[in-house]
């Protein structure tokens, strides 16, 4: 019996994506990196300990990774947060889940100081019972930390959840970590890419309007 359901945010959401992938843009930039957003936007759903020797091959927990990172992270939230809108149904589909008596629980590679921010663009700031962070894990996705640390925090077995996302590595953290998972195409990617996902939606309205038929409907 589904008991919750772990929603991712960038992209999920909130249209963060490209947002999120123009602050590392800029970062590399200042620093002297010349990296195309081409390069990164493909990356974003991963954390900086993934994206960083990907793109320019430094480990995130080096000085220059660290320092990289911080300031991403100002660039994010100073330039880009602040205009950052809701996908279309994002609040009423977490009331929804609400309604039936389900759990909302958050599962994301931002940051803590980022969370509160990008909750507040979606709009559903004060509706999600328990938060994982890219702050309660070791790695950011794919690899199963953030999820892993979701299911802890919710008190539930695996197989009382299902996870919400929009990227391929939504949906092989949430596989590995042995939670069912429902794609988004909002975040960009394509059905091909969400290979893995067990129902395939539009973003939160198409999910909603199909709420009856859906596994969270049926809360199988």
């Amino acid at each position: 019996m589904l008991r919750g359901v772990i929603f991712d945010i960038d992209g999920t959401l909130v249209d963060s994506n490209d947002a999120h992938a123009r602050s590392w843009v800029d970062t590399f930039s200042e620093a002297g990196y010349d990296v195309p957003f081409e390069v990164v936007r493909p990356l974003i759903g991963m954390g900086g300990d993934k994206l960083l020797p990907k793109t320019i091959g430094i480990r995130h927990d080096s000085k220059e990774g660290k320092k990289l990172t911080g300031r991403r992270s100002q660039v994010f939230r100073e330039r880009y947060l602040p205009h950052l809108r809701p996908l279309k149904e994002s609040r009423a589909l977490v009331e929804r889940v609400r309604g039936d008596g389900l759990k909302a629980i958050v599962a994301t590679s931002a940051k803590d100081e980022e969370l509160e921010g990008l909750l507040r663009a979606a709009q559903v700031a004060g509706l999600m019972e328990e938060k994982a962070t890219a702050s309660d894990a070791r790695r950011s996705k794919p690899d199963p930390d953030i999820v892993e640390a979701a299911i802890e925090e919710a008190g539930l077995d695996a197989s009382e959840l299902v996870m919400i996302g929009d990227t391929p590595y939504d949906v092989e953290a949430a596989t590995r970590a042995g939670v069912r998972i429902i794609g988004f195409r909002s975040g960009g990617w394509k059905d091909a890419d969400l290979a893995g996902a067990i129902e395939i939606y539009d973003g939160p309205a198409d999910l909603l309007a199909n709420y009856a038929a859906s596994l969270i409907g049926r809360k199988a």
